[in-house]
């Protein structure tokens, strides 16, 4: 019974998942502020490329 309640204990304290799941979002929004960043780009040079072809 000592046992079990030291690793109950011993679970609660632990916090690597805690840590590994901050992570994670972090990274989430990471690449999404880079997709979003990459597709406004993307349509500004496609337009931008565009012009540039026409007025060849």
């Amino acid at each position: 019974m000592q046992n079990i309640i030291a690793q109950a204990k011993r679970f609660v304290r632990d916090e690597d998942g805690v840590t590994a799941i901050e992570y994670g979002l972090i990274a989430s929004l990471i690449a999404v502020a880079i997709i979003v960043a990459v597709t406004a780009v993307g349509s500004k040079l496609s337009t931008l490329f565009t012009t540039i072809a026409s007025d060849l």
